[in-house]
């Protein structure tokens, strides 16, 4: 059911047009822009959709998604103050991609924790907060790092495994690491894929060691599947294992889309053949729409 303009709102910032469009649509609700300038000294200034009396609705959804996350986490902290003096009794913040969640634990000393950094500041703008395959290791739920009343954590799994039915029919699903473990599995249900994970070590960003596990890969149809890529250097690895393992074909699948660099190109050169991602994160490999899904999670939030 559509919500009167009067009651809740959709907000969005003019990089995120198409995807506020779309989840506008799916979710029935009234899509507005804010303002943003930047002054010559890289200071922002921000002007909210308000109606003729200067308000917002009760209920205003806030549509931002946290890659390349560090002014963007500024125009959070100004548009949910400044939402709250114009009206806003109920913010809910859709961020389908969550950045700062992966450093939950000090590894050295002196290091910042930055998943509480982050999660305690979102917890003190907004109520709500809805998002796709957080990068969280060592929590159980989205609330243990983001403590709002209402979270709500959705899969790129299942729609990634149903494009994978349509387009690689009989694939085998590798997972590029221990952590995906239950995440491949879960993908692999949806549609009974044979599916791996591989073994991996990290030495640092970009310097990482992959073994494949146990696996007959000759003349498979491949699928290596992953929440996000950001260098690309752990797929790319595996890639070339499988290619020398005889695969038949290997692409690639992933939630988060970041791609850093020239990450796409050591995919391609490493023998991965088609790239799908979810739109999370726009990206010319975004083959699978998460408006809908997202839609729904809102509905379970707003009021009827």
């Amino acid at each position: 059911m559509q919500l009167a303009p009067s009651q809740a709102c959709l907000l969005h910032f003019a990089d995120e047009t198409d995807a506020a469009r779309r989840l506008g649509q799916a979710a029935q609700l009234p899509v507005k822009m804010i303002d943003r300038h930047r002054f010559p000294d890289g200071e922002l200034k921000l002007r909210l959709p308000v109606d003729g009396a200067g308000r917002l609705p009760p209920h205003v959804v806030l549509l931002r998604s946290l890659h390349d996350p560090n002014e963007k986490l500024v125009e959070l902290l100004l548009t949910a103050r400044a939402a709250r003096t114009l009206g806003a009794r109920h913010i809910t913040l859709v961020a389908p991609y969550l950045a700062y969640m992966r450093q939950d634990i000090a590894f050295t000393p002196g290091e910042v924790v930055s998943q509480q950094v982050v999660g305690g500041f979102l917890a003190g703008l907004v109520d709500a907060v809805i998002t796709v395959d957080p990068h969280l290791h060592r929590v159980a739920t989205l609330q243990e790092a983001i403590a709002v009343p209402q979270a709500i954590v959705l899969s790129g799994a299942e729609p990634l495994a149903d494009l994978i039915a349509q387009r690689r029919t009989g694939a085998l699903l590798v997972g590029p690491d221990g952590e995906s473990a239950q995440w491949i599995a879960q993908a692999a249900a949806r549609h009974g894929f044979d599916h791996a994970v591989c073994t991996k070590v990290r030495h640092g960003d970009r310097d990482v060691t992959i073994e494949l596990p146990p696996l007959k890969a000759q003349g498979r149809a491949v699928v290596l599947l992953d929440d996000m890529a950001s260098t690309g250097r752990t797929l790319a690895q595996a890639a070339r294992l499988l290619r020398a393992a005889g695969a038949a074909s290997v692409d690639v699948a992933v939630t988060h889309a970041l791609f850093a660099g020239d990450a796409l190109q050591a995919l391609h050169d490493a023998g991965v053949g088609e790239v799908w991602s979810t739109d999370c994160i726009p990206h010319a490999s975004n083959a699978v729409p998460m408006a809908e899904p997202l839609a729904r999670a809102l509905h379970s939030l707003l009021p009827a």
